[in-house]
């Protein structure tokens, strides 16, 4: 079985965890700009815990690299080793940052009884979340 990524951020108040690291490359680049804090951990899953009388006790995740995109340069290095990872070339000149995402706008549906994906509670869709609001 492939080891797993671990991400920490937010001050530890956030964890993910990922397949790989292209995929943990791809999500900190992606989260970065919005997170409350641009310092993420990364780790990768280490040898699994054994107790006392050899039984496995868990899994455990191993800290290798701290990640800082307040750092100058470092979303730069990321989206190089990305496009490294991906079997690509990095771009000689970093790319011009993109327009502003356009607001989320809520469509009607065309058919009565068509449910339309809105952002509810929590980030899900409101088809997600049940009769109080929750899961």
């Amino acid at each position: 079985m492939p080891r797993q990524w671990q991400i920490s951020f937010d001050n530890g108040h956030q964890q993910r965890y990922l397949p790989d690291r292209q995929a943990v490359l791809t999500y900190v680049l992606a989260i970065g700009p919005k997170a409350a804090s641009q310092r993420f951990e990364v780790f990768t899953e280490a040898a699994p815990i054994r107790l006392a009388d050899g039984s496995p006790g868990g899994r455990a995740f191993s800290l290798v690299e701290v990640i800082d995109l307040a750092q100058p340069g470092e979303p730069d290095r990321l989206r190089a080793e990305l496009a490294a990872l991906a079997g690509l070339t990095a771009p000689a000149a970093p790319a011009a940052p993109s327009a502003p995402a356009a607001p989320i706008t809520q469509a009607t549906p065309a058919t009565p009884g068509t449910a339309v994906a809105r952002p509810g509670p929590a980030g899900r869709s409101v088809a997600e979340n049940g009769p109080d609001g929750g899961p």
